[in-house]
């Protein structure tokens, strides 16, 4: 068992999802990084034990609400799916993010400063979520760590016999189904419920959207004499890119009090709006995205972020946007590149020279990020 310091530091190894979320309506049902208690994110190998009580601690320790608790303790691979799917979708969330003014910041107390008002990234947060637990629980199906499901169902007898020699489908039936009874639907009554439940809805619709048909021939000499066809869901990766952008298309579909800026706003409809019965529903029936305040520009720390002080930024990229018209800092280092490589056959081994290159650096001495190799000014923003 680890003790505070050393489980404090193992948490923040996990990428700081302290995942604490405050003053939530009892009767919501949430997860991941829109959860309502402390998440404790388990090794993604359980503890020796017996196997009868190993999941059911598991899931005790991701302190559920009582129907996900018993949701979790029916299958002993879901407590491992729900810890894969948190660190899946906040990793996804930061590269996103990554050149943007709010980075996802997911520490606890600007996070959940975030998640008690309904801004563009609280949206995103809530189909991030549920797309990763969508996309993870279809994955663990197909896979075989799941006892109530397994690969996705053929649609015929014919593929279903082939499909044992063929492939293996990801079960997003299952997944998605799973998915909604676990988020639970929020009361109608309530805009800012069915707001949060709209957005989770459209993480699952995209999960869907980028289903793909994978083929494979079987005969002889090359021939298509058989052919099994599996259902394969798209990368995480696209799943993020299409919500990053459907986040950048968000409507807004109504307004509280907005704390950063001191204004108000009614309800306004959105654009291709379908209005419920009577008109009177603002949410739109498109898998899109909404919120109900404005953001904050997030260029200074308060509640919502650290502010934007001291980040890195790419000159051709997002300099003048991170920097909020403070200006920032250029520096540089050397680094030694090999070059002119040859390969010693006798010697089983390559010989290179050296190069010396002056590379963009930050102030703070950290490295590029990983998918920001390339040539680039790195630089950081002045502190105000």
């Amino acid at each position: 068992m680890l003790d505070g310091p050393l489980l404090a530091r193992w948490l923040a190894a996990a990428f700081a999802l302290t995942l604490l979320l405050a003053a939530l309506r009892p009767s919501a049902a949430y997860f991941g990084l829109t959860g309502s208690e402390p998440l404790t994110i388990l090794p993604l190998t359980l503890e020796p034990e017996a196997v009868a009580q190993a999941h059911y601690k598991a899931c005790d320790r991701l302190k559920l609400e009582r129907k996900q608790r018993r949701m979790c303790r029916r299958d002993p691979g879901v407590a491992e799916t729900l810890v894969e799917a948190v660190s899946m979708s906040a990793l996804e969330c930061q590269y996103q993010f990554r050149f943007e003014r709010w980075n996802c910041t997911l520490e606890g107390r600007y996070r959940a400063s975030l998640l008690k008002r309904g801004f563009k990234e609280t949206a995103f947060l809530y189909a991030i979520s549920s797309a990763g637990l969508t996309h993870a629980l279809a994955k663990a199906c197909s896979a075989g760590r799941m006892e109530r499901c397994t690969c996705d169902e053929a649609p015929d007898l014919e593929n279903r016999e082939a499909w044992q020699w063929g492939g293996c489908g990801d079960n997003l039936k299952y997944s998605s189904k799973f998915v909604k009874e676990f988020l639970g639907r929020r009361s109608s009554k309530d805009l800012r419920a069915r707001v949060d439940f709209h957005n989770n809805l459209v993480g699952v619709k995209v999960i869907k959207a980028g289903v793909e048909t994978t083929c494979k021939c079987h005969g002889v000499s090359g021939s298509c004499t058989v052919r099994t066809c599996w259902r394969q869901l798209a990368p995480f990766h696209e799943v993020g890119k299409r919500l990053k952008h459907k986040y950048e298309t968000a409507l807004k579909v109504g307004s509280t009090t907005n704390e950063a800026t001191g204004e108000a706003g009614a309800i306004s409809p959105p654009r291709g709006r379908a209005a419920g019965a009577g008109g009177g529903d603002p949410l739109p029936r498109t898998p899109e995205l909404v919120h109900l305040d404005d953001s904050p520009s997030f260029c200074v720390a308060g509640r919502f972020s650290p502010g934007t002080a001291g980040r890195r930024c790419h000159r051709e990229k997002n300099c003048e946007s991170i920097c909020c018209g403070r200006g920032h800092n250029t520096q540089s280092r050397v680094v030694t590149r090999p070059c002119q490589c040859q390969q010693r056959i006798s010697q089983r081994k390559y010989v290179c020279g050296g190069v010396q290159t002056p590379q963009p650096r930050d102030r703070g001495g950290r490295a590029m990020l990983r998918g920001q190799a390339g040539p680039g000014h790195l630089l950081s923003a002045q502190r105000a």
